[in-house]
């Protein structure tokens, strides 16, 4: 929980001062390797309902946070983005990937289910039969695939990805701030009521099925194959 709290609070500063745009990015290998499951079964040897109601406040922050940005936000994905690196994109103005990404959503493995207002988001991308492939039966995603959907603006290739983009934005840095700012809300204006509506709706089955038998169980059986390995 604390990530989620640390980039809430570095949204909002960004939201705030002087930046034309706002980027984010992994570090290392990967753009992001999803949530720690180890807190789902740590759920059961506390107070459940209390640490199920401050876990969806604070992840329902987090996802405000990006819903009411009020700047153009790029996603640099640098590798493969796990979960909610992924559908946290569905939020974002443009999305850069580097050809070694790769996009995965495995909630229903896991018996878990969507979040980040992908369950409206993705359909919107890429149609609704391809979102329920990929947030219901967890199709993994290349960075070529996923531009083809349009959940990706651009890939570039992994050995010039950082020097690529970093020089397309510096350019975009120069753009005028309230400009762009002013434009990105018009065109966003229109759906930010109903994305606060989706995102809920979202919370409240994942705090619904957070301890279920069948989502525990999954977790579980993942641990399981995971210590075999």
């Amino acid at each position: 929980m604390e990530s989620y709290k640390e980039i809430s609070d570095a949204l909002e500063e960004a939201g705030n001062d002087d930046s034309v745009l706002t980027v984010f990015t992994g570090y290392g290998d990967y753009f992001t390797s999803g949530n720690d499951l180890n807190n789902a079964l740590r759920r059961s040897n506390g107070n459940l309902e209390d640490m199920i109601t401050e876990s969806s406040n604070v992840v329902r922050n987090f996802v405000c946070k990006f819903i009411d940005f009020p700047k153009p936000l790029v996603a640099m994905v640098n590798g493969p983005a796990i979960g909610i690196g992924t559908t946290i994109l569905g939020l974002c103005d443009l999305v850069y990937a580097s050809d070694q990404a790769t996009f995965n959503t495995p909630f229903s493995k896991l018996g878990q289910h969507p979040e980040a207002c992908s369950s409206y988001t993705f359909p919107r991308i890429m149609g609704l039969s391809k979102a329920i492939e990929v947030l219901l039966f967890n199709k993994t995603l290349t960075a070529r695939e996923a531009c083809n959907l349009g959940l990706v603006t651009e890939v570039f290739p992994d050995s010039t990805f950082q020097q690529e983009v970093w020089s397309r934005l510096k350019s975009y840095a120069t753009f005028p701030k309230n400009c762009l700012a002013l434009s990105k809300q018009l065109v966003r204006s229109v759906d930010n009521e109903k994305l606060h509506t989706v995102c809920v709706k979202e919370m409240e089955l994942l705090i619904k099925r957070a301890n279920s038998e069948d989502a525990l169980n999954a977790i579980q059986q993942f641990f399981s194959r995971k210590s075999k390995m």
